[in-house]
């Protein structure tokens, strides 16, 4: 297969009606070829292409900031001599005096599929400006690697952030090609958008079930280690709003969690007595984890890891990361009903609401969490709607 970049390097005539503009990148360390070339370096050696600028999302355009709200500068790439702007440095969304160095933006993001992953807002803050300044934007699509399927509740009205782009759910099932095209109609922005679509995805094909397996995975973002912690995201990352460890500062951040001094053969088992319909598709494995960084550094944390690489343990149509790692909170709760959970700091910038529900885009989880009464089935009551009305919702968008 194909992802956008090699289709727009190979075919001239796609390439065609940039003649005479100047264009732009928005990128990161997973922008490469099927060659591992990064897309600023192959589009720079195209005659045909005026490059003038290039962009660089959370975490930078080299990749290098570990955690939220550790932003990026400014610079000008020593080799090409274009400007780099930062979009999470001192602005988040493109300043007038960026626009105007370019015509088009080109938009290559290897995403994961996930509502929180803040390529998402970048991606929604430049078509909104693009549409200001009268500009293009053309995303050089690439896999979701968690495939199609959807979980979660709909952001709610009002919990828009940097982590909520929008009224989707956590596990939205999009490329972002196919998001572009959501953001504009619900938006209703005018402006020239393409996509240089796939040739060859199959988000339904396994082993990958979204990632073609025959490609180099390159970390999207410093924790993003590989396609089980993408499969995952959708659940762990809640993580980041609680006091447990995901894992960083380990090797396998985002697939495990733990805290010291956790009960794990209680926890797994009331998850079990609790809803063992959600620990299907995949295998939790007790361990233990000492971070050298983050959370819980150089304490020896008693976790769970999330197994989902062995076809033996993984069933892509039946793994409910969101609904798993919510089931793990209400476990917890029954282990120790006042264990201080939620974690209340400062998140993507945010200081007035917990990072919850800023992750959840509204309170539902958080309380169905700290309710005693609740069940599985109310979960299901308030998520099972939004899940319909999103697969509905994003139907006219998707490409494959």
């Amino acid at each position: 297969m194909q992802f956008g970049i090699e289709r727009f390097l190979q075919d001239p005539a796609l390439r065609a009606p940039l003649a005479g503009r100047r264009v732009a990148l928005l990128a990161h360390p997973a922008s490469v070829t099927r060659e591992l070339t990064h897309s600023l370096d192959a589009l720079a050696a195209l005659p045909d292409v005026r490059l003038s600028a290039a962009f660089g999302p959370q975490h930078g355009l080299r990749g290098d900031k570990q955690d939220n709200m550790v932003e990026s500068p400014d610079f000008t790439d020593p080799v090409l001599g274009v400007p780099v702007f930062s979009l999470y440095g001192e602005v988040r969304r493109p300043t007038d005096a960026m626009m105007d160095t370019f015509d088009v933006l080109l938009v290559d993001l290897q995403d994961l599929g996930c509502r929180i992953y803040t390529f998402i807002t970048t991606l929604r803050y430049v078509l909104e400006a693009a549409a200001t300044h009268g500009k293009a934007v053309w995303v050089l699509d690439r896999p979701n690697p968690a495939g199609r399927p959807v979980e979660g509740t709909l952001l709610r009205p009002g919990w828009e952030s940097f982590v909520g782009a929008g009224p989707m759910p956590m596990r939205h099932g999009m490329t972002m090609g196919e998001l572009g095209h959501w953001f504009i109609a619900q938006l209703k922005l005018d402006l020239e958008y393409r996509v240089i679509a796939m040739d060859g995805w199959l988000p339904d094909a396994g082993p990958g079930f979204g990632w073609p397996v025959d490609r180099t995975w390159v970390n999207p973002s410093p924790n993003a280690a590989n396609l089980w912690m993408a499969r995952a995201y959708a659940g762990t990352v809640m993580l980041e709003g609680t006091t447990l460890s995901e894992g960083r500062g380990t090797t396998r951040p985002l697939e495990l969690f733990g805290a010291p001094g956790l009960d794990t053969t209680r926890l797994l088992a009331d998850m079990q007595r609790i809803a063992p319909q959600w620990l299907a598709g995949c295998r939790l494995r007790p361990c233990w984890f000492e971070p050298t960084f983050h959370k819980h550094a150089g304490q020896l944390c008693a976790g769970v890891q999330i197994h989902v690489e062995d076809p033996l343990h993984y069933d892509h149509g039946a793994f409910q990361p969101w609904r798993l790692q919510a089931l793990a909170f209400k476990a917890l709760r029954a282990q120790a009903p006042d264990y201080p959970l939620w974690r209340d700091f400062p998140y993507e910038y945010e200081t007035d609401r917990l990072a919850i529900d800023l992750i959840n885009g509204g309170p539902a989880l958080r309380e169905w969490v700290d309710n005693p009464a609740t069940s599985a089935a109310d979960l299901d009551a308030i998520a099972q709607p939004d899940e319909a009305a999103w697969r509905e919702a994003r139907q006219p968008y998707v490409i494959y």
